[in-house]
């Protein structure tokens, strides 16, 4: 058995790694640690574009798990079919909780209480007062309700909010209240005055907030995604932002990133963060705890945690 393991972070600043393995550091660089023949596990860079990402897989011939450090996994898709069968893909579900549910709460208090106006007045030396919409008494919607959307909830609380109803791919209970599916989000969009995305990017969900979802929306609601960019539809999103029904705050976009020019920056009544869930002061400490638990688990032949698929003859 190969036992080459490829990590995006220099192997001698990880504490806990297994003895047995060959380490080898590549986060992206153009030249290759070693042959890509011999790695076992992949540890996939993160925040790289995604033709890096994939680029060694289709000489991975005896790769046994690849990682993504991230919670979608989106980016490696296209290299799924050149992988043998029997690969396993984990993603990093623990890792970015925190700190996409902190910026959450950050896009929807930002926007709802203006901070991007004042930013603006201060710059002009305006004093900017008004009456501004709080968070409190509001019904917030969330869209995938996966462990960063029960996170999300987790902060939503102090805030004393109204109601959190919560969709999901299938219907389900949890501790919190129900778990709505997919085919009721109809009927849920007009009651919320909150509506944040924290879906993967699928099939199903490319696309899900297009003109229809939108135009579901109440008069004067904030739309907030997290997810990916593609699933909301950017000319809806426009057409109801320059109207002014309708309000956003988006980490993501489709494109991304954003060119200079494009109107989604000038749009009314939206906040652009620049993708930054995810890379925050938390990100580096529960990676490399989930690496080591996962390179710990790999070593002793243990089940993995957060195996979103195993290659074979249906994903082949």
């Amino acid at each position: 058995m190969t036992a080459d393991v490829w990590l995006p972070i220099p192997p001698d600043e990880i504490e806990g790694l297994p003895e047995g393995p060959a380490y080898r550091f590549w986060n992206g660089e153009e030249e290759y640690p070693a042959d890509p023949a011999d790695c076992a596990f992949y540890v996939v860079p993160y925040m790289k574009p995604s033709p890096l990402c994939v680029r060694p897989m289709p000489a991975m011939s005896h790769v046994q798990v690849v990682q993504t450090l991230s919670a979608g996994i989106d980016h490696v898709e296209p290299g799924i079919r050149h992988l043998p069968a029997g690969v396993r893909l984990c993603n990093a579900r623990g890792v970015h909780e925190a700190s996409t549910a902190e910026l959450t709460l950050t896009l929807i208090l930002a926007s709802l209480r203006g901070v991007p106006d004042f930013v603006r007045a201060q710059d002009r030396g305006e004093w900017l007062a008004g009456f501004r919409p709080a968070l409190a008494d509001k019904n917030v919607l969330i869209v995938g309700y996966g462990s960063i959307g029960a996170a999300i909830e987790d902060r939503l609380v102090p805030f004393e909010v109204a109601r959190v109803a919560r969709v999901a791919r299938s219907e389900r209970t949890t501790a919190r209240g129900p778990v709505h599916p997919l085919t009721e989000l109809p009927a849920l969009l007009p009651e919320a005055d909150v509506v944040i995305l924290s879906t993967p990017l699928s099939v199903t969900t490319r696309g899900l907030a297009g003109a229809d979802f939108l135009a579901r929306m109440k008069d004067g609601a904030l739309l907030v995604n997290v997810a990916r960019g593609p699933v909301v539809d950017t000319k809806a999103l426009l057409a109801e932002l320059e109207s002014g029904r309708i309000t956003a705050a988006l980490d993501v976009t489709d494109p991304e990133p954003l060119p200079r020019e494009h109107p989604l920056w000038r749009a009314p009544g939206v906040l652009v963060s620049p993708h930054v869930g995810g890379p925050t002061s938390a990100f580096l400490p529960r990676a490399e705890r989930l690496l080591v638990d996962q390179l710990n688990r790999y070593v002793n032949r243990e089940p993995l945690r957060n195996v979103i698929l195993t290659t074979g003859a249906s994903t082949d």
